[in-house]
């Protein structure tokens, strides 16, 4: 049966790799890996179990390096930029592929174009910078990233590719969200119709946590922790106010796991309002309803919302650069309603909004988080050297593995309502399972998602 999750290869690795490594185990050297591991993408079964050779359609190719090499590390001209918005853990990822390059592979020529795809157009501005283990040295101490990043031209492919062939860089590394792999997806289709010897591997980057079959992406662990630094604020204002209530926005366009795993980590919130659950505001059953007597019972209430939540309230205004819908404000309108709401019923609030977006973006990756980005920079580096392309390396049952761009960014990875991790949500919040009228027509049912 054949692999849907195969990688791509630019043809055959005859190089022999420079890293002392082994096939055996107990030897105390680390060992390379074989092409024929796999890591099996479900775990889980009912009824029957499924034989191991029914299910390898679904495993994935193991991460890590290999004995034979594509490329020449001598005549390797390695690329790296960084796309969309700000992440912790940029500049770590940056740091390990260079340090993996330069020390593991002995690669000399690495080159990084600044502000994302831009920096890769005919007509940038953006001089490219040589990266080497100096200019590295510390930057995983710094939040943002040293190339600096920005949205859009990753759709202006054949440019793109023609700097790449204009450089000689025949390694390029995208570390973006599923914006950004689309547009290596379309390099990598331009780079295969030219038939050119160019690997195209991504690093996942998307704070919302939401690239499919990528269990968990660098920088969600530093925002759940940053986010929850937020709740507890907002929640300690809340406690000491009169019927005080606690509002904190939190990131997730799509995908509401930030809101629910800092929930669940603050144990504070009474509320968790995501993108995926669908909610009105008025009503018996709605949130007013419930605000209300959560405030009669313990005087105060904290609200956690992601920024996709309640899209009948806000409508988007435009696309930006990179093509993503621009958001209304769902944190500032549920502020204004929620004070408009209870000054017509004529009660007194106390009312404390937080947005930390752009605080919890800049920050530097917490140690969990800088250690994943080493270890998905490094294993990048290896996917590239063995001639690997459009793919990325993610996390998948706690194994690294290559997964086909093209199946990371087809579509987002949300929160099931159906899930164990909601469930826990309700639990810990106390929330109803649905907060919006029998009847009501202007919510559309939650679909049905991973």
């Amino acid at each position: 049966m054949a692999n849907p999750f195969e990688i791509n290869r630019l043809g055959k690795a005859t190089h022999p790799s420079p890293l002392r490594l082994s096939y055996e185990d107990g030897d105390w050297v680390a060992n390379f890996v074989r092409d024929e591991e796999r890591v099996l993408h479900q775990i889980e079964y009912s009824g029957e179990p499924a034989s191991i050779l029914e299910r390898t359609a679904g495993a994935f190719e193991k991460a890590g390096p290999r004995d034979r090499l594509f490329f020449e590390p001598q005549n390797v001209h390695a690329a790296i930029v960084t796309c969309g918005g700000l992440c912790p853990g940029l500049n770590d990822v940056i740091r390990a592929i260079v340090l993996a390059l330069w020390d593991h592979y002995g690669v000399r020529r690495i080159t990084g174009f600044r502000h994302g795809y831009r920096g890769l157009l005919a007509d940038t501005p953006y001089v490219p910078i040589p990266l080497n283990p100096k200019a590295v040295g510390d930057i995983h101490r710094h939040g943002g990233t040293i190339l600096g990043s920005a949205r859009g031209g990753g759709e202006r492919t054949g440019e793109i590719v023609d700097t790449l062939i204009r450089h000689d860089v025949n390694m390029l590394f995208t570390i973006g969200g599923d914006g950004t792999q689309r547009g290596a997806l379309r390099i990598t289709e331009e780079i295969e119709r030219r038939r050119l010897p160019i690997a195209v591997v991504g690093v996942p980057k998307t704070i919302d946590n939401d690239l499919s079959f990528v269990e968990r992406s660098f920088g969600f662990e530093t925002a759940v922790s940053e986010a929850v630094r937020a709740v507890d604020g907002a929640h300690r204002e809340a406690v000491d106010a009169i019927n005080g209530i606690g509002l904190v926005k939190l990131m997730g366009r799509e995908s509401g796991f930030i809101a629910a795993h800092a929930a669940l980590a603050s144990n504070e919130a009474d509320f968790v309002l995501i993108p995926e659950v669908p909610f009105t505001l008025e009503g018996e059953n709605g949130l007013f309803a419930h605000l209300e007597e959560r405030l009669q019972r313990q005087g105060h209430a904290m609200i956690v919302v992601a920024e996709g939540a309640g899209r009948q309230y806000v409508r988007a205004d435009g696309h930006d650069a990179g093509g993503n819908a621009r958001l209304g404000d769902i944190g500032v309108y549920l502020r204004d309603a929620i004070e408009n709401h209870f000054q017509e019923n004529q009660q007194e609030i106390g009312l404390k909004y937080i947005d930390p977006s752009y605080t919890i973006r800049s920050q530097a990756a917490n140690p969990a988080d800088s250690i994943y980005c080493a270890r998905l920079g490094s294993n990048a580096v290896h996917a590239a050297m063995s001639g690997r392309t459009a793919c990325i390396v993610g996390i998948v049952n706690n194994r690294l593995v290559h997964v086909p761009i093209f199946a990371a960014s087809d579509r987002r990875n949300c929160v099931s309502p159906d899930s164990p991790l909601w469930l826990d949500v309700l639990v810990a919040t106390g929330q109803p399972t649905v907060m919006r009228g029998k009847h009501d027509s202007t919510v559309p049912p939650p679909s049905v998602r991973s």
